[in-house]
């Protein structure tokens, strides 16, 4: 395969995904091409990367280039992980400056009004490499990482149906870190499917493999006491701090938790994740950051020093966190490209691609994240005849805005933003929207002032 890493100057997407390709051998002799607008970087990943392939002896070739045209020729597989600007300078401008207005988001990185101007700040730049994909190798697949997941997937799929284009968010992965605990089964004993949203996503199917039964009553029955102890971020970031000199040594904030760490607050994390569950009787996929983005009433429930924890914790983890590449797989990529390779047919467990009536209680043109079967030629996802009706009214009321942010990027139309406002869940108080809009495409205009 040729396959192009754009964003690979990020050391944490670049090496990281080096490793998760490189331990595949259906993908030896393959090429990866590194592309980033930060020469330095790259630089240091790529003469990483070629380091560590002569020091194991793999057949990969790397190559790197800032011209990404010129690495996309040929191509078969795009993979992209970006971000545009100063990340964290502008998501404090995208959480804080809407909740001055009275809005109250409760974390402004993807849903709600912070989610908007973010989506508004990188969707175009993304869009213009899809552009040059079309036009340079228009059979390839891409492979997109980069958030708010769900509105880069709808834009681009609206502008470009036919492509190939896959949105990949590893949140599902939280299923494995605590189902196998809670039910006293190995991970490779259930077989699972959840849909929705992009970060707001629920199991709707559990069954044990070796017996065929259904484990769903089991989740629910032993869910609340196992979250009633289970550490959170708070129980982590303190954890850290108190031990702050010896992961500064370490280099790492992701040592393994003292074995039997108990939470110092019960449902940490996850008091809008309870609220979900016990209203719904359905296990959401992840915790209160994410889940609160895109329903109006989450900021009654949601553990906000838990958010706020994580958003800390997060921030120190990609400063300190020292990254190599290691022959193990990190995310779901390199499983999807054996299944192409294979033309194999297998169950994918998570993908965002564009709906068209898989989650029939969903418009068919919002982006919906999935478990879908891999071929050589496309995906197959699986449909969901019977979603149920009260969490698809969640999702429903958010889907009006993914649809005017994306007629927004894709016309250029500041009003269109102002009217994604208006729709969204989160936003209660309607005087000052205009001159809200007006101050980040100020404060931003750099990647917003193609709005008119």
């Amino acid at each position: 395969m040729q396959i192009a890493l754009i964003g690979a100057g990020s050391a944490q997407f670049g090496l990281g995904t080096l490793g998760d390709l490189m331990q595949s051998k259906k993908l030896y002799g393959s090429t990866i091409r590194l592309v980033d607008i930060h020469e330095k970087a790259l630089s240091t990943v790529c003469d990483t990367a070629s380091a560590f392939i002569e020091e194991h002896k793999l057949p990969f070739t790397v190559e790197a280039t800032t011209d990404r045209k010129q690495a996309l020729a040929g191509c078969d597989v795009v993979v992209i992980s970006i971000e545009v600007g100063n990340r964290f300078a502008l998501w404090d401008e995208d959480w804080t400056l809407p909740q001055q207005y009275g809005i109250n988001q409760v974390y402004g990185e993807n849903g709600g009004p912070g989610g908007i101007f973010h989506s508004l700040r990188i969707i175009p730049v993304i869009m213009d490499i899809c552009d040059d994909v079309v036009d340079i190798c228009p059979d390839a697949w891409v492979f997109n990482y980069s958030n708010p997941m769900t509105a880069i997937t709808t834009t681009v799929l609206r502008k470009h149906p036919a492509l190939k284009f896959v949105g990949l968010c590893h949140e599902i992965a939280s299923l494995e870190r605590y189902l196998p605990s809670m039910l006293h089964t190995p991970f490779s004993n259930l077989d699972l499917r959840s849909a929705g949203l992009n970060h707001c996503s629920v199991l709707l199917e559990a069954h044990y493999r070796d017996s065929g039964k259904n484990a769903y009553p089991d989740i629910l029955a032993k869910a609340p006491a196992f979250f009633e102890r289970e550490p959170g971020y708070s129980d982590i970031l303190s954890y850290v701090l108190e031990h702050q000199a010896e992961f500064e040594t370490e280099g790492s904030t992701t040592r393994s938790l003292p074995e039997g760490m108990k939470s110092k607050k019960a449902w940490a994390d996850r008091t809008l994740f309870r609220h979900i569950l016990e209203t719904y009787k359905l296990l959401p996929i992840t915790v209160d950051s994410h889940l609160g983005e895109y329903i109006g009433w989450a900021g009654d429930v949601a553990d906000h020093k838990g958010i706020k924890d994580f958003y800390s914790l997060y921030r120190m983890m990609l400063a300190r966190t020292k990254v190599s590449i290691e022959l193990k797989v990190h995310e779901r990529l390199v499983y999807i490209l054996e299944g192409i390779l294979d033309n194999s047919g297998y169950e994918e467990i998570a993908v965002n691609i564009m709906n068209n009536n898989l989650i029939k209680e969903l418009p068919p043109w919002v982006a919906v994240e999935v478990p879908a079967r891999v071929y050589a030629k496309g995906l197959k996802g699986i449909v969901f005849d019977s979603y149920p009706k009260g969490f698809a009214s969640l999702l429903r009321s958010y889907c009006g805005v993914y649809d005017l942010t994306a007629e927004a990027v894709l016309h250029k139309k500041k009003e269109y933003v102002i009217q994604a406002l208006h729709a969204c869940p989160m936003v209660h108080s309607v005087g000052n929207l205009s001159e809200l809009v007006d101050g980040m495409i100020q404060r931003q205009n750099r990647w917003l002032g193609y709005l008119s």
